[in-house]
């Protein structure tokens, strides 16, 4: 079973909507228990850092979620909140990944939002997805190039588009949103 965090961070329905067409059995929780005990977890987020990091500690989540051993797979800023901090709010995060989330430039248009293309893939999450592939974005914010970098775009700069630590993996992308490609992910996560 498939846990999908439920922290009043964003819409969760086009997730529930791809795991169904996938054939996963998927809950969306805030059950501790729950999510301990779930095979795979997806913890998706969009809106602001700061309403849900207080609502993942109401709920407990932030103690647990830093201790999970199963994969879990951090969507846009469900990612983000898996680093040290954050400039949105300049607040603390997770710190299962040691990087600070920064603001995009005011010098392009923010958020950056639409397709982009991902480069220099280097996880399991993107075997059968090609470099250049294009994923759906919409973001404000973003985490640099790190070691823990599994791929990259670019808008101003390179970013790190999606990353991995353990058994930690994040991407700034809508999977869901993003077409076969996206579902291909989503796939290769589920088999992790």
């Amino acid at each position: 079973m498939v846990a999908i965090v439920d922290y009043n961070a964003g819409n969760t329905r086009s997730l529930q909507f791809a795991l169904d067409r996938l054939g996963v059995n998927s809950s969306l929780t805030s059950n501790i228990e729950e999510i301990q005990s779930a095979e795979k977890i997806i913890f998706p987020g969009q809106g602001a850092a700061l309403n849900a990091m207080q609502n993942l500690k109401k709920k407990g989540l932030d103690k647990i979620i830093p201790n999970l051993k199963q994969p879990v797979l951090g969507i846009c800023l469900g990612m983000q909140l898996l680093c040290r901090s954050t400039e949105e709010g300049n607040i603390d995060c997770l710190d299962i990944i040691s990087t600070d989330v920064k603001k995009i430039s005011n010098k392009v248009k923010v958020p950056h939002m639409g397709w982009n293309n991902i480069s220099n893939l280097k996880s399991q999450l993107f075997n059968n997805v090609i470099d250049n592939e294009f994923m759906y974005l919409v973001h404000s914010f973003y985490v640099p190039i790190i070691p823990e970098t599994i791929a990259e775009s670019n808008y101003n700069g390179f970013f790190s588009v999606a990353i991995q630590k353990n058994n930690f993996y994040g991407v700034q992308f809508h999977p869901e949103k993003s077409s076969k490609p996206g579902i291909k992910i989503l796939e290769n996560f589920l088999t992790i």
